[in-house]
């Protein structure tokens, strides 16, 4: 269960992500805007930008499953210093093709895992409390907040562009 919820469900929302990325560069080229405004973008002033948001569902896609299933020495480094569309689409493929190693049996004792963060000062959660009450809400944040920074600037997207496909059946 833990992998479906993780890396099947973290790997669609993250080519979602993507999908609504290209649509932002297609806006800008259509309106003549400059990607770099839409990428600096943010709601309101106290909060991360498009490109911290990008940087932060990346990051809790890939850090989630290693903490999940006891890889945390496999994880893609990436040093935060994306500034174009193209170094963030890069980073996103990144996550997705680490997140493809990992298969349903590397979840096998995933649930109980004692999960700690440095910032928790010594408590932790099971993993499955983490994914649940951590890692799964926070990824839907930060690509929620991605859509709606996008949204907010014009770019044509909407709940399907954020669904992505869905496995609908006759």
């Amino acid at each position: 269960m833990l992998y479906d919820l993780t890396v099947v469900q973290f790997s669609k929302m993250l080519k979602n992500l993507s999908v609504i990325l290209e649509k932002g560069e297609y806006f800008a080229n259509l309106k003549k805007v400059d990607m770099a405004v839409l990428l600096n973008s943010r709601l309101a002033p106290d909060q991360f930008n498009l490109i911290r948001q990008i940087q932060i569902a990346c990051d809790t896609a890939k850090i989630g499953v290693a903490r999940l299933t006891g890889n945390l020495d496999t994880v893609p480094k990436h040093d935060d210093t994306e500034i174009t569309l193209p170094e963030l689409q890069a980073r996103i493929t990144s996550v997705l093709d680490y997140l493809a190693q990992f298969k349903e049996e590397d979840f096998a004792n995933a649930a109980a895992v004692h999960v700690s963060q440095p910032r928790w000062e010594g408590k932790y959660l099971t993993g499955y409390e983490f994914a649940i009450e951590h890692a799964i809400p926070n990824l839907y944040f930060h690509i929620t907040t991605a859509y709606a920074i996008l949204r907010h600037n014009g770019v044509d997207v909407g709940k399907k562009d954020y669904l992505g496909p869905m496995s609908y059946k006759s």
